[in-house]
């Protein structure tokens, strides 16, 4: 059984049909958020059996918008890793330190998770051409379940962008647009071709409602792998902020199901110091960000000049009682270096910025030793072979 009933504007709370090709808000134009009848499924579902269900993002079908289970289109999205990082961690003093490893999952990066469920929405609903502009990982993610749906995908990506990046949507199959800029000259220049193909479905970043669902099955599996009591800290790189936004969702189904308790982790945003609108957002106390101006990190995943919607992130950041901060492009290689030698997880730049805050959100005091602390590795390390020098490690 599905338990999806409408959809509902983030800002303006316009219910919107959940059975209809959908984008944004029709009133406001804002993100579109679905929703549940979570109290009929918490009268019919249960954690305990829901965790004997298989370890695929799918065992939460329940919770998730496809209405048949013929229409998923996967390619065997399995539960990620919870790893102990007891070296790591130890010689900061955090005994109680954990990474996720999202590069685990198909394309090698968390973006197999809102694209597999988005995609599969998609098909559903009888879509046959989708677009996306994006930073990198989303753009292989929507080539490859676009492949596997058969359907058909134009990208629009930065001409920068890691070669794998840009060779994985050849190799789907995708149409590939490179473009001069950032992520948001992507989506500039993938508007303008769309007003020739008004058939095109925008897959942009919380611009349709059900790439949010696939990143929330973060949040249900890390409780359950927590045995259902939340780390007192996330610590999550952040661009779109899909995943973040996501969690912070996924939380608050699991507590109107009664999986979990009102206590919520501190919700820790990390960007580069390159591209760092919702810190400087944060950090002014606003409720939403400003577009930054000349983005540039090696991060590619973080140089998202402003994400669509900010506000959703900001509110997760102050309703839990965490922060936003900014790590150096220095302090990302330095981190990815030092954790794939001392723990053996070659990480992504994303998530060695996740790591190098770590010793910032001690110094500050905003995280301790006796907390348990979580950090997102959102991708394999091996995408980004350009983040390390040819040179001897450490010194």
């Amino acid at each position: 059984m599905n338990y999806l009933t409408h959809l509902e504007c983030s800002v303006c709370r316009t219910h919107h049909h959940p059975h209809e090709i959908q984008s944004t808000c029709r009133t406001c134009g804002k993100t579109l958020l679905a929703r549940y009848d979570l109290k009929s499924a918490r009268n019919d579902l249960n954690r305990d059996s829901v965790r004997g269900e298989s370890s695929s993002l799918w065992k939460y079908f329940p919770l998730l918008p496809i209405q048949q289970k013929t229409n998923i289109i996967s390619l065997g999205e399995q539960i990620t890793p919870l790893l102990p990082f007891p070296r790591y961690g130890g010689e900061m003093g955090l005994p109680r330190l954990w990474v996720k490893d999202e590069g685990q999952l198909p394309t090698a990066s968390f973006k197999s998770r809102g694209l597999a469920v988005a995609v599969s929405k998609a098909f559903e609903l009888g879509v046959k051409t989708v677009c996306i502009p994006s930073a990198g990982n989303a753009a292989g993610a929507l080539s490859a379940y676009a492949a596997r749906a058969g359907v058909e995908a134009y990208i629009f990506i930065p001409e920068d962008t890691p070669e794998i990046n840009i060779k994985e949507c050849l190799a789907y199959g995708a149409h590939v647009r490179l473009v001069k800029g950032n992520i948001s000259d992507a989506a500039k220049k993938m508007h303008e071709e769309r007003r020739s193909h008004p058939e095109w479905f925008d897959f942009s970043t919380l611009k349709e409602p059900y790439r949010l669902e696939g990143k929330k099955t973060m949040g249900y599996e890390l409780a359950e792998q927590f045995n259902y009591r939340l780390p007192d800290a996330i610590i999550y790189p952040t661009g779109g902020g899909t995943g973040l936004i996501g969690m912070w969702k996924a939380f608050d189904e699991m507590e109107q199901l009664g999986w979990i308790d009102p206590r919520r982790p501190k919700m820790i945003s990390v960007q580069a110091g390159g591209c760092a609108p919702v810190v400087q957002a944060f950090l002014e106390g606003r409720k939403d960000s400003l577009f930054w101006e000349n983005a540039e990190t090696i991060a590619s995943g973080l140089r998202v000049p402003k994400a669509f919607a900010d506000h959703l992130i900001l509110d997760a950041l102050y309703a839990s009682g965490g922060c936003a901060l900014a790590v150096s492009d220095q302090e990302i290689v330095t981190a990815v270096r030092e954790v794939s030698q001392k723990e053996g997880l070659f990480i992504c730049p994303e998530g060695g910025a996740a790591f190098a805050a770590l010793r910032h959100l001690l110094r500050e005091k905003r995280i301790s030793e006796a907390d348990t602390i979580l950090v997102f590795n959102t991708a394999a390390g091996i995408k980004y072979p350009e983040v390390i020098p040819m040179e001897s490690p450490l010194a």
